[in-house]
């Protein structure tokens, strides 16, 4: 069954899930029966957008990232009840901070996203550096699940200023966590 759905009943229903699961609820779990679509769009800079205008409430937002799930058919916000499609640029997520601990292969690299996700560059938090159109690098971490980030240029730069070259493979990037990532 395909609908449409009215935004701020749908927030409320989410404030509810997010309140009795904690931070991240378990949309990868749920598999409802109703599915829809919803005239949200997040573009590549992560700016969401409802009906065309800007949401500028960062709270809902921040509510609305927790139920976001990429499927095969492409990005849903989900709950128990409802999975609805919505549109989305290039990936969810921006990296807007990074901070880093300790030095060479002990270093520890933290990331905090636009919607306020917090991790470090791991084995779960790969780093993936893709060729973009015009043949630049374009670096995007997984944020959760299977959810990405990009890193803004800001981020890079910082990113890059850290790199060094693996002993190894002779290849440049940057050690956290204990593994060494390419930076392409």
């Amino acid at each position: 069954m395909t609908m449409k759905l009215d935004l701020p009943n749908f927030a409320d229903d989410i404030r509810k899930l997010v309140t009795e699961a904690g931070s991240h609820p378990p949309v990868e779990t749920w598999r409802p029966e109703r599915v829809g679509e919803i005239d949200i769009r997040i573009d590549r800079s992560g700016k969401w957008f409802y009906q065309g205008s800007e949401m500028e409430r960062e709270s809902v937002v921040r509510l609305f990232s927790t139920i976001l799930r990429l499927d095969d058919d492409g990005y849903c916000l989900v709950t128990p009840a409802e999975k609805m499609k919505i549109e989305v640029d290039d990936v969810p997520f921006i990296i807007r901070l990074m901070d880093v601990e300790g030095t060479g292969d002990k270093q520890r690299i933290h990331f905090s996203s636009n919607v306020g996700d917090h991790f470090s560059l791991d084995e779960i938090h790969p780093l993936i550096v893709l060729a973009g159109a015009a043949g630049d690098a374009v670096p995007y971490v997984t944020v959760r699940r299977n959810l990405k980030a990009k890193l803004a240029t800001t981020v890079y730069y910082e990113l890059a200023e850290l790199a060094v070259s693996n002993d190894k493979t002779g290849q440049l990037g940057v050690w956290s966590q204990g593994t060494f990532f390419n930076l392409g």
